[in-house]
């Protein structure tokens, strides 16, 4: 389909696109790698009287250290994300779930912040973050400022962005000292999770001591299974982590659809959290 008419712009530095979106109001959107965004324009469920075109910002790309965190700019592509020696080494669960998102196609051209602020709770990238423990930096008018990922998403394809704020940066404390897995489960190779989980776990002398799980499509945002984390604390063989895997579930909203209902999404949520702690500790 042929998109609605709408204005552009195409700023060369991060002041100058917040400056235009402070102007423009709710009636623009940000265009990153236009993964997300351009296929609402084309089916028209986007109708922006403004896009803004951020792809010439320079300062929004790569991947660099600060300390103890990896910082990884918007607009760094996936395709870069994965390859990136940085990120494997520090951050190596966001390179594994970044290689199943949707196709080399899409990872050349998508971007991680674009994923991001498109907050779809189908998406691979949301939940990583809060497994991670990540912070998402938006600019606007008044400055910077740093944003939990568990408070970034707050309801279905809606974040904490204000209209005039830009994303510009993800912020990740390196997770060397944790293992890792992503499990996702999915119709076909480029396909959205009908469920993923996101799992790091930090093993110690008695068995796991601490874990992180967050679910992909599992509600309108991505979740953090908090009782599962809770009931992981020293699990110290399969079974132990079959029951903690049990309660994976509890307190998400699965909706239903043509590719699952919300039981089987939640059977999923069980088992796929229980293969990837499993993965993840080294027990599987």
């Amino acid at each position: 389909m042929i998109p609605p008419s709408f204005e552009y712009a195409r700023p060369a530095s991060v002041g100058e696109a917040v400056r235009i979106l402070a102007d423009a109001g709710e009636d623009a959107k940000v265009l990153a790698g236009g993964q997300s965004l351009l296929p609402l324009l084309r089916l028209r469920l986007a109708f922006p009287e403004l896009v803004v075109d951020v792809g010439r910002i320079q300062e929004l790309r790569g991947v660099r250290e600060d300390g103890d965190t990896l910082v990884i700019g918007a607009m760094t592509t996936h395709h870069a994300v994965l390859r990136n020696p940085l990120v494997r080494r520090h951050a190596g669960l966001l390179a594994q779930a970044t290689a199943t998102v949707a196709d080399p196609a899409v990872r050349h051209r998508g971007t991680l912040g674009g994923s991001l602020a498109h907050a779809d709770p189908a998406g691979d990238l949301p939940a990583v973050m809060l497994a991670l423990d990540a912070e998402l930096v938006a600019a606007g008018p008044e400055g910077r400022r740093q944003i939990p990922a568990r408070e970034f998403f707050v309801d279905y394809l809606q974040s904490v962005l204000a209209p005039y704020e830009l994303l510009v940066e993800v912020r990740i404390p390196k997770s060397d000292d944790w293992s890792f897995h992503y499990e996702k489960f999915h119709q076909v190779a480029q396909a959205y999770a009908i469920v993923g989980v996101a799992a790091l776990v930090r093993r110690g002398d008695d068995g796991i001591a601490q874990a992180r799980i967050a679910l992909t499509n599992m509600g309108p945002t991505p979740l953090r299974a908090t009782l599962t984390e809770e009931a992981l604390v020293g699990a110290d063989g399969p079974g132990a982590v079959a029951r903690a895997a049990e309660a994976a579930a509890e307190g998400t909203q699965p909706s239903q659809d043509l590719s699952a209902t919300p039981e089987y999404r939640e059977h999923l949520a069980r088992v796929l959290t229980e293969r990837a702690v499993l993965s993840a500790a080294g027990m599987g």
